[in-house]
């Protein structure tokens, strides 16, 4: 226990950093979701057959596998082009290599949810929207936009929980986030249960704050909305 005491700042710390990592991975998959749902629901075949290409490939990589690729063989490649064009060299930093996987893969998994939430909505209040004489940008966000985001809740909530967890696999980059922090304080004390434990419940808050609100955000989502009786 004082062992955990002493290292608690550490690993307070690097809760942040984990903390940090998940919240702009998933900004970045967001973007990346609605972006590659607006190119599957596209007209343009070429659009349709690139997100379909990109959903296939990372959602069959394992993570992990995916990560050391961008890491490892990106600084490779980058490394090829500066020796190339004889520029300065440059570093790939473990915290924006995490950022951008992580937010690349989740991305092909929120395209999938916004795609089924979009197609959700009903075609019948977008004519209305129009009929009523709005535009289709007001028509998107007035009517489309909210509505796909009741649909999508539930599937972003499980697509964000799965990308917190996620976060650990950063520590094989040597960025310093928790589980990397736990690590290098269970092999100096002996006493890798407590930290990795201690690991376990930070992960654990993390959740189930990230449960309750999106408890509410449905619950606000669904104001006005009966559900059929079953």
């Amino acid at each position: 226990m004082d062992a955990l005491i002493e290292y608690s700042p550490s690993l307070l710390g690097g809760a942040w950093v984990t903390l940090k990592v998940a919240l702009l991975s998933l900004v970045l998959a967001v973007a990346s979701g609605l972006l590659g749902a607006a190119c599957k629901l596209s007209n343009l075949l070429p659009l349709r057959l690139w997100t379909m290409l990109y959903t296939t490939i990372v959602r069959g990589v394992p993570d992990l596998v995916m990560m050391l690729l961008v890491f490892y063989g990106g600084q490779l490649l980058l490394n090829e082009v500066i020796d190339y064009f004889e520029w300065e060299f440059i570093e790939i930093n473990p915290f924006v290599a995490g950022v951008l996987t992580i937010g690349f893969i989740f991305g092909a998994y929120f395209t999938e949810t916004f795609r089924g939430a979009f197609l959700s909505v009903s075609a019948g209040q977008l004519e209305a929207g129009r009929a009523y004489g709005m535009t289709s940008w007001q028509v998107f966000l007035r009517i489309m936009f909210p509505q796909m985001l009741r649909y999508a809740l539930p599937g972003i909530g499980n697509n964000w929980l799965v990308l917190l967890k996620s976060t650990a696999i950063v520590s094989m980059i040597g960025l310093s986030d928790m589980t990397s922090l736990a690590d290098q304080a269970g092999r100096s004390t002996h006493q890798p249960f407590t930290f990795y434990l201690a690991v376990c419940v930070l992960y654990l808050a993390m959740t189930a704050v990230s449960g309750w609100f999106l408890g509410r955000l449905t619950t606000r989502y669904n104001v006005g909305v009966r559900e059929a009786n079953v």
